[in-house]
């Protein structure tokens, strides 16, 4: 049958339904028990009466007796039937009605728990209350990806390890905040409406506000606003929240996705990889209940101490690269030689961040990558010891940056120069070049405190689980489709 048939029988069914004075979608459900305690406590509930409700997943019918599968958000139970002379209650369906229940419908079944003559778990009930008819049947298999990621809703019934990894998802930003609060951070949630953004190097989603009848970035970092409540007093301050990228999907990234940044006043770059090598193993062991790995082929075990890695020194052995005197046509032609496809009339530092992340493909880690360029760099400080690198600092981990750090930038006339030079940049054409920030300045002018910062989204969730960032979120964004 095609899916039109039987929506056209179920409409069917619903019609009977109502013609019967059945309201086949009650507003409330009387269930008093969910099905994983009559389940995982048997010997405690056996002899009880318990009502249960959920969707109907396989019904099975011999003579006078029925078999409803049902199950709910904590597991599956049996509903055990059988027909009786008596009439149903008013709003009721007994063994001679299932004709008009499909798999699919949401019910519940108020009745005494015991075992089966096969001994199975039970819930004994000669009548079932309707509380959602289904109109579409969910299919045995859905395996076709554009389909799952535009219904997810569907997806998730089928395939029920994907409902489990959003929970797993749901317990690494809980972890995050958990560490966070614990170490004496507060949350504070800032604007995603922005008239300057910056904090990365992104483009940006422009919309329009009709109250002020001006133009508005989404928020493509958490960067300045929380930094501007250092300015403001706070210490200790992160938000947890969505950020938006105009970009390319890929594995590793999507234009909207959670992202986490913290920042601490009078702490510097020394402090924070201390600090977040402990949040990365404290997130992931309170997620996954282990620190050990196998991500895209590589072996990874967070369980040790990371070792930190310098950023010059690293592109000077691995493909020869000066990063503070850097040859155009040097950088032009590695990249081309592996396969790079870019603008390469951009910057030598855009040049060299490409040149970066072929060497961090093949990297297995853990290890910290430290001192990056200072052209690379336009919001951390300088170091005392080197100041054409930054007290910077990323986590590299199964191929992947999963998380970027370093000592803020404090000093305003050092920071204007360098927005001055970004936005020099953008002006030539570099759409990812950062944004002239007056107002930041401005805020640096009357004072923030040394600072160390830190950010990571939610690609540290997508790459430990092991799975794509369409795989990992609920609802991917996807071409549009027309009803």
């Amino acid at each position: 049958m095609l899916l039109e048939d039987y929506r056209n029988e179920r409409l069917k069914k619903l019609a009977e339904i109502r013609e019967r004075g059945v309201e086949p979608y009650p507003s409330k459900s009387h269930r008093n028990t969910k099905i994983a305690e009559v389940v995982n406590h048997f010997d405690e509930k056996k002899g009880q009466e318990v009502c249960v409700a959920g969707r109907i997943t396989a019904i099975r019918s011999f003579g006078k007796l029925v078999f409803l599968k049902l199950r709910d958000y904590t597991g599956e139970v049996q509903i055990f039937m059988k027909a009786v002379d008596e009439e149903a209650p008013e709003g009721m369906f007994g063994a001679k009605d299932m004709r008009l229940l499909d798999i699919g419908d949401f019910v519940e079944a108020t009745g005494v728990v015991d075992k089966s003559q096969t001994g199975e778990i039970s819930v004994f009930s000669n009548f079932v209350r309707l509380l959602t008819k289904s109109l579409r049947p969910l299919p045995e298999k859905f395996t076709n990806k554009e389909e799952r990621y535009r219904r997810r809703y569907v997806d998730m019934n089928v395939n029920p390890e994907v409902r489990e990894r959003l929970v797993r998802r749901s317990k690494f930003w809980q972890a995050t905040r958990d560490f966070m609060n614990q170490h004496g951070y507060i949350e504070i949630n800032i604007p995603v409406l922005e008239h300057t953004t910056g904090g990365a190097d992104a483009t940006p989603f422009t919309t329009h506000m009709n109250a002020l009848d001006e133009d508005f970035y989404l928020r493509i970092s958490h960067e300045l606003p929380l930094k501007r409540l250092l300015g403001g007093g706070f210490e200790k301050v992160y938000d947890i929240g969505p950020r938006f990228r105009n970009e390319g999907v890929d594995d590793e990234h999507l234009p909207e996705h959670i992202a986490f940044e913290a920042y601490a006043a009078y702490e510097n770059y020394e402090d924070g990889m201390k600090f977040y090598e402990e949040m990365i193993k404290y997130v992931a062991k309170e997620t996954w209940g282990t620190l050990k790995f196998n991500v895209g082929g590589f072996e990874i075990d967070l369980d040790c101490e990371w070792p930190r890695i310098n950023y010059a020194d690293l592109l000077r052995e691995k493909f020869g690269v000066d990063v503070f005197h850097p040859d155009h046509e040097q950088l032009v032609k590695i990249l081309k030689g592996n396969g790079v496809e870019t603008n390469f009339e951009v910057s030598d530092a855009r040049l060299i961040d490409h040149v970066w992340k072929l060497i961090r493909k093949t990297s297995a880690g853990p290890y910290w990558l430290v001192e990056e360029p200072l052209s690379l760099s336009p919001l951390a400080k300088k170091s005392a010891s080197n100041p054409l690198v930054t007290e910077r600092f990323h986590p590299i981990i199964a191929g992947t940056e999963m998380g970027n750090g370093f000592s803020e930038l404090n000093d305003p006339l050092d920071q204007l120069e360098r927005f001055k030079e970004q936005q020099a940049a953008r002006d030539a054409g570099d759409e990812e070049a950062q944004m002239l920030d007056m107002d930041f300045v401005e805020m640096l002018e009357y004072g923030m405190p040394p600072a160390c910062g830190w950010g990571n989204s939610e690609r540290n969730f997508w790459l430990l689980e092991g799975v794509t960032g369409r795989e990992a979120v609920p609802f991917p964004l996807i071409k549009s489709k027309e009803y």
